[in-house]
């Protein structure tokens, strides 16, 4: 067991940070990350309390006598609710919070939070609704025992004999059903600017990785834009797309940057975040944005890579940006700002940039109208070759020219 007092603005409410180490490699002993994303959604971690386990406690995921030790802490620091790091089904949950006598919430709840307070445009608060949604309707199982109820009457608030989880059951289903309707014809829309930015043949460069790791802050200084950029987890969730100059090309090409992915991302939010992350899927080239200043940037870059294999985007050629150079110490500082980085046996193109400074900016640029280049000769060679296809004909007979 560690524990660490923590310290933030007085006015968020405490809670206590909880891991459980079940033998992952990717295991972050000192919740780091949960109490960034704690920070982030407004809440004050004042203390962390980790430990081993082969397997989840089927009640209470951590057992009683741990439970024991996390309401004493809690009581210790005056925190008023526990955050686990992963994630808890609905009765361990429920059983949790009875033992421990204050909320109880995990990574995912967390997450969603966090998106539902940054979400801006319509759509992105569609997907966030609708993940929230499919979670809740999942703790309807076993949480509130009061829901058991049976409702009387006719008409809106249920039938005869109704119980009342029956009945927020099916309104949770028409929410549900009723946002992913919402969200079709919003695909729908994007479906319709991809197709026209294609005719126009326009070469389109997504930015993604690993949250926090600089996309927003290269994204404003390709683009000389203002969208929003801060260092905190998810600091933008909403797409955005400007077109973007290349003078080593002589040509412009659209780039779109795209919500960051974290470990343990909850499959809900990869699938209502399908549309906002069609921008990744429909791309000629990803800019995959790496904080080469943390030193887990290998396991970030796997968890990026996993969910870009889950929106079917990780057979589309890349160029690995490690971004943050000037946050490097001396000692890994790169000999060389442009190489190849080995990525499951290929060598993938890689360049050392500081979003913030500009360094490396050129180099980035002379990459990016390298493979724009490649991409219009490829699409110029084929049309001649069409062309070419189009003007052969049969050869003619003896017998044609007999009139």
């Amino acid at each position: 067991m560690s524990v660490n007092a923590a310290s933030s603005p007085e006015d968020a409410t405490p809670v206590v940070l909880v891991g459980v180490d079940f033998g992952l490699p990717h295991f972050d002993t000192d919740l780091e990350e949960l109490g960034l994303l704690a920070q982030t959604a407004g809440l004050r971690p004042v203390a962390r309390i980790t430990c081993k386990r082969k397997a989840p406690d089927a009640a209470l995921f951590v057992g009683s006598g741990k439970a024991d030790e996390i309401r004493m802490l809690a009581q210790m620091h005056g925190a008023r609710e526990v955050l686990f790091d992963q994630a808890l089904s609905p009765a361990q949950q429920r059983n949790l919070e009875r033992h421990l006598e204050m909320p109880v919430n995990d990574r995912t709840l967390l997450i969603l939070e966090i998106f539902a307070q940054r979400a801006r445009s319509h759509e992105g608060k569609l997907q966030v609704e609708l993940a929230r949604l499919q979670y809740v309707a999942t703790r309807l199982v076993r949480r509130w025992t009061h829901l058991e109820r049976q409702m009387g009457g006719i008409g809106g608030r249920g039938g005869p004999g109704e119980k009342q989880i029956e009945l927020d059951r099916r309104m949770i289903a028409d929410a549900i059903k009723r946002t992913k309707d919402k969200l079709q014809k919003v695909k729908k829309q994007r479906a319709t600017q991809r197709r026209q930015r294609e005719r126009r043949d326009v070469f389109n460069i997504s930015l993604v990785g690993y949250t926090n790791a600089g996309k927003s802050t290269l994204f404003n200084a390709l683009v000389k834009a203002r969208a929003y950029a801060a260092d905190q987890l998810f600091a933008t969730l909403d797409t955005t797309t400007r077109q973007l100059y290349l003078s080593e090309a002589g040509m412009s090409v659209s780039l779109s940057d795209t919500v960051g992915f974290i470990r343990d991302l909850p499959h809900g939010l990869v699938e209502a975040f399908q549309a906002t992350l069609q921008e990744a899927v429909d791309a000629d080239l990803l800019l995959h944005v790496v904080d080469a200043s943390n030193e887990t940037f290998p396991e970030q870059m796997d968890q990026v890579r996993r969910v870009l294999g889950e929106i079917g985007a990780l057979d589309i050629p890349q160029v690995l940006v490690f971004n943050k150079l000037d946050a490097l110490p001396p000692e890994r500082m790169p000999a060389i700002t442009q190489d190849t980085y080995e990525v499951d046996g290929v060598a993938v193109p890689r360049v050392f940039v500081s979003a913030r400074t500009g360094e490396g900016l050129v180099q980035l640029r002379q990459l990016l109208a390298q493979a724009a280049l490649a991409a219009r000769n490829a699409s110029d060679e084929g049309e001649v070759q069409d062309g070419r296809d189009g003007l052969r004909s049969e050869p003619m007979s003896l017998d044609d020219c007999d009139d």
